[in-house]
């Protein structure tokens, strides 16, 4: 037996599927909670959580349309920085930053920090990392230049929703055709949500 809030949550699930399923070409939205960028050095990745302002959804948009990469090195002891090759917006406030920041400099930089400084930044958010020395070996602290690149993660879930489709077919909510009959859960059929 269900909880009465799962009810409720599938309930806004399918709710939000229904309008998402009505447009013929269904794009993920990022939100404040669930903004995220990855940096990639030297073939090792770690995703980054973004805090919600100009800058980022600058950042964010500008990632959409093809990756970053640019050249830092280590300044202070505590950080590595390079130039963007854009600026963007700024809304700078001082702040004490700590291990794993990602902070916008100068309004032209990117700042990843793995130790401590404080300054007036423009905050873009955190890297997820386990330890400090986890942290310190992917940057390459005190390691001299490295090349990172921003991207944004990949998509999963719905990209585009047969909508249109009358076919009496039923699909998956990432838009592939079933073969054989399914066992419980939400479909798509006919352009509408179907629960089984």
């Amino acid at each position: 037996m269900r909880h009465p809030f799962a009810n409720h949550l599938l309930l806004a699930v399918m709710s939000l599927l229904t309008a998402s399923c009505a447009s013929e070409d269904v794009q993920a939205q990022t939100t404040s909670s669930d903004m995220k960028i990855n940096i990639t050095i030297e073939g090792k990745t770690m995703p980054v959580n973004l805090v919600d302002n100009e800058a980022t959804r600058t950042l964010v948009a500008a990632l959409q349309e093809s990756p970053i990469t640019y050249e830092a090195d280590d300044y202070g002891g505590f950080e590595k920085v390079g130039g963007l090759g854009r600026s963007l917006p700024t809304s700078n406030q001082q702040i004490t930053t700590e291990a794993g920041d990602v902070i916008l400099y100068s309004g032209n930089q990117i700042v990843l920090f793995y130790g401590s400084n404080s300054w007036s930044y423009t905050r873009l958010g955190r890297i997820e990392y386990s330890s400090i020395d986890e942290l310190k070996s992917f940057l390459k602290a005190g390691q001299g230049r490295v090349s990172v690149k921003l991207s944004v993660p990949e998509t999963t879930g719905i990209k585009a929703a047969p909508a249109s489709r009358q076919d009496g077919k039923l699909y998956a909510l990432n838009g592939t055709e079933l073969k054989k009959e399914p066992m419980r859960g939400m479909y798509i059929k006919n352009g509408k949500k179907y629960i089984k």
